[in-house]
């Protein structure tokens, strides 16, 4: 491989001499037109990475290096709309929490329709000894 670079580069040096010495020979406006060509194609290469380098710079704040990119251009719909995955987000906190309250207001009232339908009176759960025969499992099955 780097015998076919040796080669290509020894080849581009050879068109790169003859063009050379024919360029001497050209009139000067015609090598005037070629120069300015020259400048032109040298800048237009160049020009993307000065646009980078000027657009991104590295800010120091704090102790803190921040990567700041300038004016991105947006106007007023465009930072409009980068605050819309900000508003869905707290429209869909809200829209959860507020199922979550719904749901536990349904399992409270089920508890409560339990207890008032229920053949024990509602102060038989406050009493510490029935709570007892409750938790204790050996009751339950001597019951049957």
């Amino acid at each position: 491989m780097t015998h076919t670079a040796n080669s290509q580069d020894q080849f581009g040096l050879r068109i790169a001499e003859h063009l050379n010495s024919a360029a001497l020979d050209l009139p000067h406006d015609i090598s005037e037109r070629l120069r300015a060509a020259r400048t032109r194609a040298v800048a237009a290469r160049l020009q993307p990475q000065t646009r980078l380098q000027t657009s991104t710079s590295l800010v120091n704040q704090n102790g803190a290096g921040l990567l700041s990119y300038g004016n991105e251009g947006l106007n007023l719909w465009g930072r409009l709309a980068s605050f819309l995955p900000l508003i869905a987000l707290v429209a869909g906190l809200a829209l959860i929490q507020n199922v979550m309250d719904d749901h536990r207001a349904n399992e409270l009232a089920e508890v409560d329709s339990a207890l008032l339908i229920d053949d024990l009176p509602p102060a038989a759960y406050a009493d510490p000894g029935f709570l007892q025969f409750l938790k204790n499992p050996l009751s339950i099955e001597a019951k049957e």
